[in-house]
């Protein structure tokens, strides 16, 4: 299993370092030491932590949709012109953009501040991983 720093384990939770070690103290994370003497945490544990700790906010909109990857979150930018829109939305730490028509833009509502859901069907997701990272 991978071994990841502290620190880094940090960042893909969205917490403090203090955090991770309050946690790997507590006995609620599992610890060791790198050849250099680091305090690292297994790659597994941590993810099963972080999926056991997220953060989902409830969809409003009701709908049942094919669909699995959705993103709850407020409307940080619309860029309109004639035909067509760019709409930013903050979905936690997550940033989505989508393009639409103007049209859309008006007959969904929305507005900065909104709450809307990003809805993603995607039949290609890239995933890539870090190359030679300590």
């Amino acid at each position: 299993m991978p071994q990841i720093r502290v620190k880094d384990a940090s960042l893909y939770l969205g917490v403090s370092d203090d955090t991770v070690r309050r946690w790997i103290d507590a006995g609620l994370l599992g610890s060791a030491k790198d050849d250099a003497g680091r305090t690292v945490v297994d790659g597994y544990e941590l993810a099963q932590l972080a999926k056991q700790n997220a953060v989902l906010p409830t969809d409003p909109s009701g709908v049942a949709r094919s669909a699995r990857n959705r993103f709850v979150g407020l409307v940080t930018s619309i860029v309109v012109d004639t035909v067509m829109a760019q709409v930013e939305l903050q979905c936690g730490p997550h940033r989505v953009v989508s393009l639409m028509s103007s049209e859309a833009v008006r007959e969904l509502g929305l507005e900065l501040g909104s709450v809307a859901v990003a809805v993603v069907k995607a039949t290609t997701v890239i995933v890539e991983t870090p190359i030679g990272k300590d």
